[in-house]
């Protein structure tokens, strides 16, 4: 096993687009880079159970079982058709009103960290691409010669750790986005780009193969 040769693979791996990277984004621009950085212990507590789940053999086995992989596909789609139809109608700014004459946004209702979490957590959980992740990707670093558990446990950590940096960078930007956001007219586009990316990924997903 060789852990720093892992270490730009995940980071890569991690900021790689998809539905919980846009989440962060999302989440960079509504509730700021803290709250986007708290809702990741919801992603990477589903990464978590995928790592478990392909060190103990599973998830090759998921990936050979047709119908398991299919209604992990399927529910995961329409979790993100679901998110993006509720984006796309919103014309609101998740719990923030503009000042007027500043054209600031302000909390008018405290940010729910545990629906952010929450909504992470079933992002990831219900993506069939994690399983094809760790079940494929993780195997061509680990030694047969040592102990997989340990490996599987050393590389999983840096993985996550990656995820961290991932939401940091994109959370980050969403914050820099939030301040060109200075109309109604804004927010209601940023919305339907939010609602269309959500239901491309869902659309994406449900054309994903084994």
């Amino acid at each position: 096993m060789d852990a720093l040769l892992f270490v730009p693979v995940a980071v890569a791996i991690s900021l790689t687009p998809g539905p919980n990277n846009f989440c962060g984004l999302n989440n960079g621009i509504r509730a700021g880079v803290g709250a986007a950085l708290i809702a990741t212990l919801g992603r990477v507590a589903a990464f978590a159970i995928f790592l478990v789940v392909s060190a103990v053999g599973l998830g090759a086995m998921l990936l050979a079982s047709e119908a398991a992989f299919t209604v992990v596909k399927w529910v995961g789609a329409l979790y993100l058709f679901w998110l993006g139809w509720r984006a796309w109608r919103s014309r609101a700014f998740s719990g923030l009103s503009m000042v007027e004459g500043e054209g600031a946004w302000v909390a008018d209702s405290p940010v729910s960290l545990r629906a952010l979490v929450a909504q992470e957590f079933l992002l990831g959980i219900t993506n069939p691409k994690a399983i094809i992740l760790f079940a494929a990707i993780f195997p061509q670093f680990i030694d047969p010669g040592q102990p997989a558990a340990r490996q599987f446990l050393v590389l999983g950590s840096i993985y996550l750790a990656g995820e961290f940096v991932s939401t940091a960078v994109y959370a980050t930007g969403g914050r820099q986005i939030r301040r060109f956001i200075r109309t109604s007219r804004v927010v209601v586009r940023l919305n339907k780009a939010t609602g269309g990316f959500f239901m491309g990924a869902g659309g994406l997903l449900l054309a994903t193969n084994r």
